[in-house]
């Protein structure tokens, strides 16, 4: 579908929506990229509720489930120059893209960043995934902060209703963003438990860490941890999954960087890992620790962020910041495999996307009430 198809759509049912994804870089956005996909697949079809996906040329075809408009000319990259590039071309664009997008009563932005801002006559709902910026600021160039300075926080704090992930991303968003709590709606991701099949029997002498190379996520760490328990344990390996693992530099030869892998292969070193490990120093949620549960894996976590919330009593804990105890929790969580992988399968149960779309719903009429009264 093109722009000018998306302004004659016949007119709108009880509530017309707008997923403003003009940023999406497909594969190099980590979870928001897993959270887009399964939102758009979870609001086709609903009575009263008429979704349409909007994305830039770069990602045309990502919205499988929902009506799709391309918006020629934009493209979106991973960097800072091209988010900003990006911006400055919604900005160009933006008064064809409000054209494309007037029969929608709601803008939700799944990607945080409102490209472009919606018309004044629009609700407006902003996914906002964590402030981890705010957290460890350390962690970011000062053009990163700058950006989500603007585009996070100054955008949260007009938006219409504001879509977290984990009650601690909430609880730290009132706290330092000031937001009113009852602007801010907990729609914790969810796990499609199909895709998976729980492995109850022998698992392979690895560690497994699904992640891209970002700081926060603290590789280094690990790998220190995991040379640890190989004092006791001399063939353990660790397996590491996502994109940008070449900033690592030169690692030990057992370590497996494998980069971004496809779906079967990571799905197959769930199922056949010893353990996945995940010392990840912030998270707004953290969904590998969940899948690695429906594929029967014992999980150890970081005590960091939302992870004890997400994990439960489900998972091995450990300080990220000590090498020592992440490799304490390594042992552990062999140790204990078949209750941790028992403990798994109950509690991955918890967390669906039906609930997920539900809590967008509620918060997409919130937003159109609030805007209107």
């Amino acid at each position: 579908m093109t722009e000018s198809e998306g302004d004659t759509r016949g007119s709108a049912p009880q509530l017309s929506v707008a997923l403003s994804m003009l940023t999406l870089v497909p594969g190099g956005m980590g979870g928001s990229e897993t959270y887009a996909r399964a939102l758009t697949e979870q609001l086709v079809g609903l009575a009263g509720m008429d979704v349409t996906a909007f994305v830039p040329t770069s990602a045309a075809g990502f919205s499988r489930a929902v009506p799709e408009v391309e918006i020629s000319g934009l493209h979106a990259g991973p960097t800072n120059v091209d988010r900003l590039r990006t911006l400055v071309g919604a900005t160009l664009l933006s008064p064809r893209i409000r054209r494309s997008m007037r029969a929608n009563q709601v803008v939700h932005y799944p990607f945080t960043v409102p490209a472009a801002r919606p018309a004044r006559s629009q609700a407006s709902v902003q996914s906002l995934l964590d402030v981890q910026h705010l957290e460890l600021p350390h962690m970011f160039s000062k053009t990163e902060l700058a950006y989500r300075r603007l585009f996070y926080e100054g955008y949260a704090r007009q938006a219409d209703a504001v879509i977290t992930i984990s009650h601690f991303a909430k609880r730290r968003m009132v706290e330092l963003l000031g937001i009113e709590a009852e602007r801010i709606h907990v729609a914790q991701l969810g796990v499609d438990t199909s895709r998976f099949t729980a492995n109850l029997g022998p698992r392979e002498n690895f560690v497994l860490y699904p992640a891209r190379g970002w700081a926060h996520k603290n590789h280094a760490a690990l790998i220190e941890a995991v040379a640890i328990a190989r004092q006791e344990n001399p063939e353990l390996r660790l397996v590491l999954t996502g994109g940008g693992l070449d900033a690592l530099g030169e690692l030990p030869d057992w370590v497996d960087r494998r980069g971004l892998v496809p779906e079967v292969e990571l799905l197959e070193l769930y199922r056949t890992a010893g353990a996945m490990i995940f010392p990840s120093l912030y998270e707004g949620f953290g969904l590998p620790p969940l899948e690695a549960m429906a594929s029967g894996c014992p999980v150890a976590v970081s005590t960091a962020g939302s992870l004890p919330e997400v994990v439960g009593d489900a998972a091995v804990t450990f300080d990220a910041s000590d090498p020592t105890a992440i490799a304490a929790g390594i042992e552990e969580t062999f140790r204990c495999s078949a209750e941790l992988t028992a403990a798994g399968l109950v509690q991955v149960t918890k967390f669906t996307w039906e609930s997920c779309r539900d809590v967008h719903v509620a918060a997409y009429r919130q937003a159109f009430e609030r805007h209107n009264s």
